[in-house]
C-alpha cells in the first residue's frame, strides 16, 4: 500500500468514526436545548402551555378539523377540513369554548354523526406571526406554537339558556353565517374538549389538562 493510499484510508476511517458520534442522543438534544434557553435567558410566563393554547384558539378564526371519513371514494381515511370558529362571548371575551357551525353537505357534518371524535388544530401561523418574526420561523418549527385540541362535538340545543347568545357572538364575528344560516342548513355546535396538546418549543408536546385551559384569563 502507497503512503498515499494509508493516508486516503486513515482520512476515511476518521470520517466514519466522526459520522458515528453524530447520532441523535436524546441527552446531548435536552442539553443544547438547555443551553439554548439559558442563552435567550427565558422568562418562564413565555412558557405557560394552556394560556399558549387559550390565545392560539382565541386569535384564530378558523381551524383545520380533522375526523375519519365517510365518504364513499375515502371511507375510512381521515378527512382534513376548514370550519370557522369562535370562542368569544357576547362581550366579545375569551371564553375558551370552541364553537362552530356544520351542516350535512359539507364533509364534516356527515363525518361527526358517525364518529363524533375529532381533532381541532390551531397554529400561530394561521395570524402570518411566525411569517413576520425575524428570522422568519418556518411552520413546521416547533417555535411555531400550536395546539391540536381533541374532543367530541355536541349539537347545541336551541332550547339552551346559552344557545342565543352564542349564536349571536358567532354571527358578529363571521357575518356571512347568516347566509349559511338560511340556505344551507348550518348548526350550531360545540367541542367537548377531551384532551389538549401543545408545541411551542423543543423538546416534544406538552399535555395541558382542561381545568388549566378553561382557567386561563385572556
Amino acid at each position: 500500500m502507497t503512503e498515499k493510499s494509508t493516508l486516503l484510508l486513515l482520512i476515511s476511517i476518521a470520517l466514519c468514526c466522526t459520522q458515528l458520534t453524530w447520532g441523535y442522543s436524546a441527552k446531548e438534544d435536552a442539553r443544547i436545548i438547555a443551553d439554548y434557553k439559558r442563552q435567550l435567558k427565558f422568562n418562564p410566563s413565555e412558557l405557560n402551555h394552556a394560556q399558549i393554547a387559550r390565545k392560539l384558539v382565541h386569535q384564530a378564526n378558523w381551524a383545520s378539523v380533522g375526523t375519519i371519513s365517510t365518504n364513499s371514494m375515502v371511507k375510512d381515511y381521515p378527512m382534513v377540513n376548514i370550519i370557522s370558529i369562535n370562542d368569544n362571548d357576547v362581550d366579545h371575551k375569551s371564553t375558551g369554548r370552541i364553537r362552530f357551525l356544520l351542516t350535512d353537505l359539507d364533509f364534516t357534518g356527515p363525518d361527526w354523526q358517525n364518529n363524533n371524535k375529532v381533532t381541532m388544530l390551531f397554529t400561530d401561523e394561521q395570524t402570518l406571526h411566525c411569517m413576520h418574526s425575524r428570522p422568519i420561523i418556518d411552520p413546521m418549527e416547533p417555535t411555531c406554537q400550536r395546539v391540536m385540541i381533541s374532543g367530541q362535538v355536541i349539537r347545541m340545543n336551541k332550547d339552551d339558556t346559552s344557545y342565543d347568545e352564542a349564536l349571536v357572538s358567532f354571527v358578529e364575528r363571521h357575518p356571512a353565517a347568516k347566509n349559511w344560516l338560511k340556505a344551507h342548513k348550518f348548526y350550531l355546535c360545540e367541542l367537548d374538549i377531551k384532551n389538549i396538546f401543545v408545541l411551542d418549543y423543543y423538546g416534544g408536546p406538552h399535555n395541558v389538562a382542561t381545568n388549566d385551559y378553561y382557567n386561563v384569563q385572556l
